[in-house]
């Protein structure tokens, strides 16, 4: 199935991609320094608004944007590369960016080009995008109270998003809302107001015992003016690369907690002179059974490594085929969508069983809480129950049994049936 748009960015648009150790040299000295308090954070819950600034002072939101608009240019392969090193710093920030990242691919798959210049043009200058998509309560599943009215010849956003991760960071909040058009008919939309704009309250009460700096609390919309070219208007059915790459940043965020694991496991080794009497080695880095344990941690990040990159380079070959102005065929949108979805069940496990071992480096004194190796179980936790794996693991069962086309969009709501 082709996007029901042409590209707007030059064919030869990949070609010239910057190599990925010149993106990175750009990038992991803020890593580097995010890294430094990433437990200080998490110990005391502070928001991090200096890590967020760091990346926009550095345009980290301009990764995917074109060269031609601003930005860096980037393949999808070098993003999720660079997204892995950022998790690894801070599995939070990569959270914060991922709506940020979506409505820019968004763009460019489902998006009316005329209206892409204005918002690839802001994210190149370092603004960033937030999210408000999900409602909290019992509303039906497929609806959403959230709209956009038209009074006095003017457009008013109303209503309360939930799970707005990013939007306390964000000059931008994307939000969801149905929509009356002009000859009576309604739809689903996504619009894009200004952040601080009258009416937009944006609320820090995330309760999550993990992803606690996302700033994933309530947005609430009373009357907020919107711009008629601020609305994004696109099939909500059928095929997409959406909904693999939404899923894609948790994966390769799990990934990045992966490395943090086999990281802070290595540098809590390393140093230790005291072993137990019925251990294996004359210091805990001799030890062949600690060596094993580390050993298994490493391979859970290659794993996830491996996973991430076989779904990027799908996502990748179709955006490559995008740039070109070439259809789409439906067979690799579904392609995308099964592999996101084995990526996914065979990592959420992997990934928190690491979580786990973790521990089984040293003694009590590992679970000093301002250590806080257990942020590495909480985060990949909370990541794993977004989207859930087990509703993933029947879809990829049930395509393997009987050929069932996998659906891209879906909802979370409340059935009379």
């Amino acid at each position: 199935m082709p996007y029901p748009f042409p590209s707007t960015t030059p064919p030869a648009a990949a070609a010239h991609a910057p190599a990925y150790e010149t993106l990175a040299a750009r990038f992991r000295p803020i890593f580097s320094r995010i890294a430094e308090r990433s437990a200080a954070r998490e110990h005391g819950r502070e928001l991090p608004f200096d890590a967020v600034g760091w990346l926009r002072d550095a345009r980290f939101g301009a990764l995917r944007v074109p060269v031609e608009f601003g930005g860096f240019g980037a393949t999808v392969e070098q993003f999720f590369d660079l997204l892995i090193e950022l998790a690894e710093a801070d599995s939070n920030l990569p959270n914060i960016f991922r709506a940020h990242f979506g409505q820019i691919e968004r763009l460019y798959a489902e998006i009316d080009p005329a209206q892409h210049p204005v918002w690839l043009q802001r994210a190149a200058a370092g603004e960033i995008f937030g999210n408000a998509t999900t409602e909290a309560g019992d509303g039906a599943l497929g609806t959403q109270a959230t709209r956009i009215t038209r009074r006095d010849g003017v457009l008013h956003l109303n209503g309360t998003k939930y799970y707005s991760s990013g939007s306390l960071y964000a000059d931008w909040i994307a939000a969801t809302a149905q929509l009356q058009e002009d000859d009576g008919s309604e739809r689903g939309v996504t619009v894009l107001v200004r952040a601080d704009a009258p009416g937009v309250e944006r609320i820090d009460d995330w309760k999550g015992f993990g992803q606690r700096l996302t700033g994933s609390g309530t947005t609430c919309f009373t009357d907020v003016e919107v711009d008629a070219d601020a609305i994004w208007r696109y099939s909500r059915s059928g095929p997409t690369p959406m909904t693999a790459f939404f899923q894609l940043v948790h994966l390769a965020t799990l990934t990045g907690i992966a490395r943090a694991i086999e990281r802070d496991a290595c540098a809590f080794v390393r140093p230790r002179k005291r072993v137990f009497s019925h251990g294996s080695g004359t210091t805990p880095r001799e030890d062949p059974l600690i060596q094993q344990v580390i050993g298994q941690l490493a391979s859970t990040a290659f794993i996830g490594e491996t996973a991430v990159r076989a779904v990027a380079a799908r996502l990748g070959h179709i955006d490559r085929l995008r740039q070109d102005g070439q259809a789409i065929p439906e067979s690799l949108l579904v392609d995308v969508e099964l592999a996101a979805a084995k990526a996914q069940v065979g990592l959420v496990d992997t990934v928190l069983n690491a979580t786990t071992r973790l521990f089984d480096v040293g003694g009590a004194s590992a679970v000093q809480e301002d250590r806080r190796l257990d942020r590495h179980w909480r985060n990949a936790r909370t990541l794993a129950s977004h989207n859930p794996v087990i509703f993933k693991a029947r879809v990829v069962g049930d395509h393997a049994l009987n050929g069932t086309t996998p659906g891209f969009y879906w909802s979370v709501g409340t059935t009379t049936a």
